[in-house]
């Protein structure tokens, strides 16, 4: 009997966590997925009482779309670009913070760290300031190494606009990813530094031959983080910047969703938007997974 009492508490003890975490699971995630589902088979503003069901239609004329498609491949260049471009960064800063003696580590380390403490939309009203054609911080220092004044509109062309967008990403990010790697680096014993140092390795063997293969785990929950966040809220950088133009070029799925859902009231049409965004964030996360699959060290 005790035994059995025993057991009972324990599992009613695990149920007071588990019950409130999947009660607000289902509420927050589970619930809205089942919404969008069900008003994407509708034809709906969004303000009327009245809805008509069209089955898939809204997902045929998505895949007929050309902005979707074009939103689709803005949503992956900016998903690799910051992969590449807050990863390489992020490490190089966590290892120069950790490996070497900087007497200003600390205050780096602030320094970094200080975009993401800053709201995306500052951040994007700040670098629109930065590419302004005639007060632009960029147009200005590009000025002192010409005659003429420099008044190069950055957001208003639609064959490299979006490539704009990389930069303000990529440097909204790096603070955050860069203090999840100095944790990391830090937790790497600093014997076998030592012993690779005696052994005659120079700093970038010890980099390819310890660092990265220790703290591999991390770098992958990172670059897996940093898809999950580009595809579900580069919305508002893109937004804040840009609004989808010039020509909606800069469309990302997030930001053609608010447009259709809140500009033009096709409340259907957006939930199907949102459904392609939840599939593609479910996919690329598996395809990221199995690409990412490393034997992993463990500290001995």
């Amino acid at each position: 009997m005790k035994s059995v009492s025993e057991k009972l508490q324990r599992n009613l003890f695990i149920a007071t966590f588990i019950v409130p975490t999947l009660v607000f699971f289902f509420i927050f995630t589970i619930y809205p997925v089942i919404q969008a589902l069900y008003y994407s088979m509708f034809d709906w503003s969004g303000m009327s009482d009245t809805k008509d069901f069209i089955g898939f239609d809204n997902f045929v004329n998505m895949f007929k779309d050309p902005i979707v498609l074009r939103a689709i491949g803005n949503d992956y260049l900016l998903v690799a670009g910051k992969i590449v471009g807050i990863m390489v960064l992020a490490t190089f800063f966590a290892v120069a913070l950790t490996r070497f003696n900087f007497k200003l580590a600390g205050f780096f380390r602030s320094i970094f760290f200080i975009p993401n403490v800053i709201s995306v939309v500052v951040i994007g009203v700040l670098w629109n300031f930065i590419y302004n054609p005639q007060i632009g911080f960029l147009n200005g220092f590009l000025s002192l190494f010409t005659e003429e004044k420099v008044t190069i509109a950055w957001l208003g062309f639609t064959s490299h606009t979006i490539y704009m967008l990389l930069p303000p990403a990529i440097w909204a990010g790096i603070g955050f990813y860069m203090i999840l790697m100095i944790a990391a680096i830090q937790n790497i014993p600093e014997s076998y530094y030592e012993a690779a140092q005696l052994e005659g390795a120079s700093q970038w063997m010890q980099f390819k031959s310890i660092t990265v293969p220790l703290i591999w785990e991390q770098m992958k929950v990172s670059i897996i983080n940093i898809m999950m966040t580009t595809l579900n809220g580069s919305f508002v950088i893109v937004w804040i910047m840009t609004e989808g133009g010039p020509d909606n070029s800069t469309h990302v799925m997030g930001s053609y969703l608010y447009q259709m859902a809140f500009r033009q009231y096709h409340f259907g049409y957006a939930a199907a938007i949102g459904v392609l965004i939840l599939v593609l964030s479910l996919i690329t996360t598996v395809i990221l997974q199995r690409l990412l699959r490393h034997e992993s060290v463990e500290l001995s």
